[in-house]
């Protein structure tokens, strides 16, 4: 089968193995996928992952374990991506995505979905309604963990909140935001990108607009901005008291003031994936647009093409289709 894999290169394998499906497992013919910034980092060292990418999919169960109910067989699916034991204290409360045990799609000890065909177990895939266009479901992944900050942080009506970062990661989380109509700020460097924002009804303002009244005025900052400057000014932006949301992760090479973090006392909340059944309701009910976040849908011949142009600066999302 063809797989897009990295070991020291990234290249597109035309005879990668089929993997071989267990007990509890569905195997999933690829209709589409997403690439995310994660999957370039890998390239870069990331995680030390070797091994087929990708964890953003939409797909068709063409396969099932001896333990799987038979009528997923044929079902349009999407599926969350930690692969847990189920038998461990984290596990038992709910929390497999941060089980000791477990593998990752395409970014930890599993094989990931740029390929026409792979595993997850049936406990983790989702079917989607017909409703649902594959454009839309590839995106459910990215959205999920956008929606996992209302899991974690409570956001009152009246609060003053923040997003910093226009990229993939910030756009997904504005959409989320606007459907589930709270209010908020989206600030950023890129004109063309916070249109996208305020399109669908959202305030925006430049990162060069920012003045002295902003500083200190946010309950709720949510960066999503990746680099070490953007979580200063995050934190810079947050009140006494208030609480800074990481969604983007920062490999500083340098130290970090945290002393404000300190004497403000913020609380600063790590934030990754999320649940996918409650993006499936607000795609379902169609109170999320993804279409002007796609940059580009390539096939799968050109996967390697598709990859490098995900990585250019500016460049929203890439699709590949299969």
């Amino acid at each position: 089968m063809k797989a897009l894999v990295y070991d020291e290169e990234l290249k597109l394998v035309k005879d990668y193995e089929k993997p071989v499906l267990g007990d509890n497992e569905v195997l999933i013919k690829t209709i589409m996928a997403g690439i995310c910034n994660t999957d370039y980092e890998i390239t870069k060292g990331y995680m030390g992952y070797k091994g087929v990418l990708g964890h953003e999919f939409v797909g068709i169960v063409v396969a099932i374990g001896d333990k799987v109910p038979k009528n997923i067989v044929g079902k349009r699916v999407v599926g969350e991506i930690n692969c847990a034991c189920e038998d461990c204290s984290w596990c038992h409360r709910g929390l497999q995505r941060h089980c000791p045990n477990r593998s990752t799609l395409g970014i930890f000890k599993k094989d990931g979905c740029f390929s026409e065909y792979f595993t997850l177990p049936y406990k983790n895939v989702f079917e989607i309604s017909d409703n649902i266009d594959d454009i839309t479901a590839t995106f459910t992944e990215p959205l999920a963990a956008a929606y996992e900050i209302l899991e974690q942080v409570h956001i009152k009506p009246d609060s003053k909140v923040a997003i910093l970062g226009d990229g993939k990661l910030g756009l997904c989380i504005s959409l989320v935001f606007r459907a589930l109509n709270i209010d908020f700020v989206h600030i950023g460097k890129h004109e063309n990108k916070l249109k996208i924002s305020r399109d669908i009804g959202a305030k925006t303002m430049l990162l060069s607009e920012l003045t002295q009244k902003q500083i200190k005025s946010f309950d709720v900052v949510v960066e999503a901005t990746g680099s070490t400057g953007g979580f200063e000014t995050s934190v810079s932006l947050v009140k006494p008291r208030g609480t800074l949301v990481l969604k983007s992760t920062i490999t500083a090479k340098e130290g970090l003031n945290l002393a404000s973090v300190v004497v403000d006392e913020i609380t600063i909340v790590g934030s990754r994936c999320g649940q996918f059944a409650p993006i499936l309701r607000l795609l379902e009910s169609k109170k999320i647009d993804v279409k002007p976040l796609v940059e580009k849908v390539y096939d799968v011949e050109n996967f390697v093409e598709a990859f490098e142009d995900n990585s250019k600066k500016g460049t929203l999302k890439v699709l590949v289709k299969f």
